[in-house]
């Protein structure tokens, strides 16, 4: 049952696909279990706002803390870097061999751009990767600040964003990866070698290979989909989205999007029979997936696009009946709800509620 009446704007075509997208996510049905689990599910979680990112998790499984994905990031089951559009992704360490060089060769001629911007020579940023690695290789893991002392001290820029570019492009070598926690910040994450942490690479897809694999997995954590979406999605061009949707065997819709082939009851990687129900009011963290994963965000912000995005930022926002409603802060281990409009008492209520286990999953 609906808890709040939708806008008016929202065609019951649009309502059903936002609840196919939203069980696609792993917002509504049955929860993960494990961080790996929802990772699997949505393939690369950005990440360049760590609470965001454990948010994530959070919103799409039960039980969980965001001391479990700490844990996750330690033993290695997964691991932060850049990968898809050139920002920070959370991913399974499996699924990162194949996403890397799939989605980071678009990133050089932007590096380098960044790099000559932030008075980073050619020289400059070879000495300064040649830091990194040789600082890791020695004393790894290690953060931001312990890796800027070692590239300051090697001559090289790390003034304003200097040191990021330089990380980056040590990232799209595929020398580094992001590790374990390394500290008591969320926000305080180390850097280690891709090589020490992750082992050898495993045998290459080829490159038809990969991007078939890239849009299955992406219509199993979003489906219902077009190539517009993956190629937005991913970083990748049209020609090349169409070429892995072909690959997967993704089956077109009359309304122009695209699903997987139906699947069996209770078994995974396809698209389920039936029609799926809107989600629960849920709080979604900063940079949810939900507002990411298409080349269109209408659908869940409606008229609050500016509001729920300001000048690049996802804040966290409340969904309700497939809208988002609200945004939200948390300070003082409390959720602070702002309603772009006032909220019916059951959706309130669920949201309190929520809010109660953002409160548990963040203070473990």
């Amino acid at each position: 049952m609906s808890i709040s009446a939708p806008g008016a704007d929202v065609s019951p075509g649009e309502l059903a696909v936002t609840a196919q997208r939203c069980a696609s996510q792993l917002l509504s049905g049955d929860p993960a279990d494990t961080v790996a689990e929802v990772t699997r599910r949505l393939l690369a979680v950005q990440a360049q706002d760590p609470r965001g990112a454990r948010l994530t998790i959070r919103a799409r499984s039960a039980g969980l803390t965001a001391a479990d994905v700490d844990s996750a990031l330690a033993d290695r089951s997964v691991v932060v870097s850049w990968l898809n559009r050139g920002t920070l992704h959370l991913v399974r360490a499996e699924d990162y061999w194949w996403l890397h060089p799939l989605t980071t060769p678009q990133l050089r001629t932007g590096n380098s751009r960044r790099l000559a911007q932030e008075g980073v020579s050619p020289p400059d940023a070879e000495r300064g990767v040649a830091a990194v690695e040789a600082a890791l290789a020695a004393d790894g893991p290690l953060s931001r600040p312990e890796l800027r002392e070692r590239v300051a001290a090697a001559g090289v820029p790390t003034e304003g964003q200097a040191l990021v570019h330089i990380l980056l492009l040590a990232s799209i070598r595929g020398l580094i990866v992001r590790g374990p926690a390394a500290g008591r910040s969320m926000r305080d994450q180390a850097w280690v070698l891709t090589r020490d942490w992750l082992g050898a690479a495993p045998p290459p897809l080829g490159r038809e290979a990969a991007l078939g694999e890239l849009a299955r997995r992406y219509l199993a954590g979003h489906a219902p989909a077009a190539d517009r979406d993956l190629a937005r999605w991913a970083g990748i061009g049209l020609q090349d989205a169409r070429l892995g949707l072909a690959r997967c065997g993704a089956v077109p819709r009359a309304d122009g999007l695209a699903e997987l082939p139906a699947r069996p009851p209770g078994s995974s990687g396809g698209s389920s029979a039936g029609a799926a129900a809107l989600p629960p009011p849920r709080l979604l963290g900063a940079f949810d997936p939900l507002l990411l994963g298409w080349a269109s965000r209408d659908p869940i912000t409606g008229p609050h696009t500016h509001i729920v995005t300001t000048n690049g930022i996802f804040r966290p926002f409340a969904l309700v009946d497939g809208r988002a409603v609200a945004t939200w802060t948390f300070t003082g281990g409390r959720v602070t709800l702002a309603p772009f409009a006032p909220l019916g008492a059951q959706a309130q209520a669920a949201l309190d509620a929520d809010a109660a286990d953002v409160s548990r999953f963040l203070a473990g």
